[in-house]
């Protein structure tokens, strides 16, 4: 059944989406894909998800790519609605308004490093591999790896890693600064949870409105960015959350929020 290819477990606000195709390392298809649209939407929407920890099934992989037997079947046209696909799940994965972890428990290679780097923050486990390889297929990466990459890592590094598909470990991908930290793999899922847990902690309106300050005006020039930083410190001022945390810090209590 398609809803077994993504698991989704919610608890105390976190919820932990698991693409669960170990046999075939957790490799996209267009059934994997529908899915994970479906469940990101579902967290989107639940009032109950405050954050979303996204992982693979199994020892091996987060997600090994995808299908090369159904790339090579690929035409012009299905190629492009192949990649528009895979680009409206990584947009969907950024614009949900809460915090997305990336707990990359091994293999993240093409289409799964382009998952990865659509999530806010990414974490390693040690002996994780990362890379672009497509180049090796005659392709190029087609669900944002063009895009995301250089944003992440500079124009040089990511242009290294997309023209000769070498793939890296976990240590250069967090010194290179595509990952955010790199933990023991027993402890992967924990060290995801305490960060999604401690970003909980905060304000809900705060981190709504600082994710959607730091989207938006990415795609800007900086003085347009900063007009986007004023609009939304103004729209924040208006808030309970910004009244609660003030006033708490003042009387030296924890914030009670409400994110309203």
């Amino acid at each position: 059944m398609a809803a077994d290819l993504v698991l989704l477990a919610e608890h105390e606000g976190i919820a932990v989406v698991t693409i669960n195709r170990p046999e075939k390392l957790n490799a996209l298809n267009e059934d994997v894909i529908a899915r994970l649209s479906a469940v990101f939407e579902s967290c989107r929407d639940s009032a109950s998800v405050r954050a979303v920890i996204l992982t693979g099934a199994g020892e091996k992989a987060f997600v090994a790519g995808a299908d090369i037997g159904v790339l090579a079947t690929l035409d012009a046209q299905g190629a492009k609605e192949t990649a528009r696909r895979g680009q409206r799940l990584t947009l969907l994965m950024e614009s949900i308004g809460k915090p997305v972890v990336a707990a990359i428990n091994g293999y993240a290679f093409g289409g799964g490093l382009e998952l990865a780097m659509a999530c806010t923050i990414r974490i390693a486990a040690e002996g994780a591999k990362m890379g672009q390889p497509e180049v090796k297929l005659g392709l190029l990466a087609g669900y944002g790896g063009t895009q995301r990459l250089p944003r992440l890592v500079g124009r040089g590094r990511a242009l290294e890693l997309l023209l000769t598909g070498e793939p890296i470990d976990a240590a250069e991908a967090h010194r290179i600064g595509l990952v955010n930290r790199v933990v023991k793999r027993e402890t992967l899922l924990d060290e995801a949870k305490a960060l999604a847990k401690k970003i909980l902690a905060a304000g809900p309106v705060a981190v709504r409105l600082t994710l959607e300050a730091v989207a938006r005006g990415l795609d800007v020039s900086l003085a347009a960015g900063l007009e986007i930083e004023a609009d939304l410190f103004g729209k924040i001022a208006a808030t309970s959350d910004m009244k609660e945390g003030t006033a708490a810090f003042l009387e030296k209590r924890p914030a009670k929020f409400t994110g309203a």
